[in-house]
């Protein structure tokens, strides 16, 4: 069994990490590190300390009313997204522990679309 980061826990909340396949489980928001680990296999778990996030991006519809997964962007091991039942609960206890500047919300499709039609030619 792996050994928790966290001295202190926040939030549990039921959760789906999108690394190659859908794996579902549960993600911990603690003091030290956002820590996800697989409901059925013990050796499957992410453990992101909080010095290591760079961003927290979220994808949000209808002007902040659905936000339906969010990627923890790091500084060496690249970007893990994740789906849960309670986003918003989630974004906020994520809150205390990273800077506001430095979560942001994804682009959406037309703003995608703008920037590709769009780009400055150097």
């Amino acid at each position: 069994m792996v050994q928790s980061l966290n001295t202190k826990v926040d939030l549990t909340v039921k959760a789906t990490a999108f690394s190659g396949f859908s794996e579902y489980g549960h993600i911990m928001i603690g003091d030290k590190a956002f820590e996800f680990y697989h409901q059925r296999d013990p050796r499957k778990y992410i453990q992101i300390p909080w010095e290591e996030v760079d961003y927290v991006i979220a994808s949000v519809f209808f002007k902040g009313k659905w936000i339906s997964r969010y990627s923890i962007q790091t500084k060496k091991d690249g970007t893990f997204a994740f789906a849960s039942k309670e986003p918003k609960k989630v974004l906020k206890a994520i809150r205390v522990y990273v800077d506001s500047k430095k979560m942001v919300k994804a682009l959406g499709f037309f703003d995608v679309l703008k920037r590709a039609l769009f780009k400055k030619k150097r």
